[in-house]
């Protein structure tokens, strides 16, 4: 049987995993402990190891923020109905994708 706080929360876990793993912190804010180079000649590439990470964690983070509303929705009674339309959100797409708030068609609308 699926469950779906267990799935929230376990990737949950592996978010801010990954987030440790760039050098963020769970804000998604670099820590003061990541270096991206110090010389005059590795400027160019420290700029653009920076731009890549922080484009990695950026990432992370909204995945991140989608997984805490969820499980937000789940604490409210909220979970497995559409933010926008009100209707169940299938029950395949909620076991494929447990952070979805939408239903397939509120989904791609908005894509």
């Amino acid at each position: 049987m699926f469950d779906a706080e267990q799935s929230l929360r376990d990737e949950r876990t592996n978010l801010v995993h990954q987030l440790t793993e760039l050098g963020a912190n769970e804000d998604g804010e670099l820590r003061d402990d990541v270096s991206f180079g110090e010389g005059f000649a590795d400027a160019a590439a420290a700029t653009a190891e920076r731009t890549e990470v922080m484009g990695l964690v950026e990432s992370v983070k909204g995945m991140l923020d989608n997984v805490d509303i969820a499980l937000e929705r789940l604490e409210d009674g909220s979970y497995g109905t559409c933010a926008e339309c009100g209707k169940q959100i299938g029950q395949a797409r909620i076991e494929f994708r447990p952070e979805s708030i939408y239903c397939v068609d509120c989904k791609a609308k908005a894509s």
